[in-house]
């Protein structure tokens, strides 16, 4: 197990994040209807927003605990998600050998961002309340 606290935070974002961007896949699914037949078809969104994340959420900082437990530096993973969805969509689209289509490009990002921001604001807050 982490004894490592500061592990143990980062090992909580990470989990709270992941399971943040597998929501908002499903639910994005759910919303067009496909949710229940999309089977592993779901991890062709899940799996470039995940990379997406991974490629720009550390330069920003997201995974400092002292950071995450600020919310005056709630941009942070806000913006790395604005980032991370545009990358995620090209990334889709080259796997699917598909075009890219720029409200899905909004629409990911925007609720993707939203979403994490959410998250991060209650472990924020949760993290004020503990110290």
């Amino acid at each position: 197990m982490l004894q490592d606290p500061e592990q143990r935070r980062r090992a909580i974002l990470l989990a709270g994040d992941i399971l943040v961007l597998a929501v908002v896949t499903a639910v994005g699914f759910a919303s067009h209807g496909t949710l229940g037949s999309a089977g592993m078809r779901m991890l062709t969104t899940f799996l470039p927003v995940l990379a997406g994340w991974f490629m720009t959420a550390p330069f920003l900082g997201v995974y400092d605990p002292q950071r995450a437990a600020d919310w005056r530096q709630l941009w942070r993973p806000f913006w790395a998600m604005v980032l991370a969805g545009p990358m995620a969509a090209l990334l889709r689209g080259f796997w699917l050998n598909s075009p890219i289509l720029p409200v899905f490009v909004v629409v990911l990002g925007g609720i993707s961002a939203l979403s994490i921001l959410s998250w991060r604001l209650i472990y924020a807050l949760l993290a004020a309340r503990k110290a």
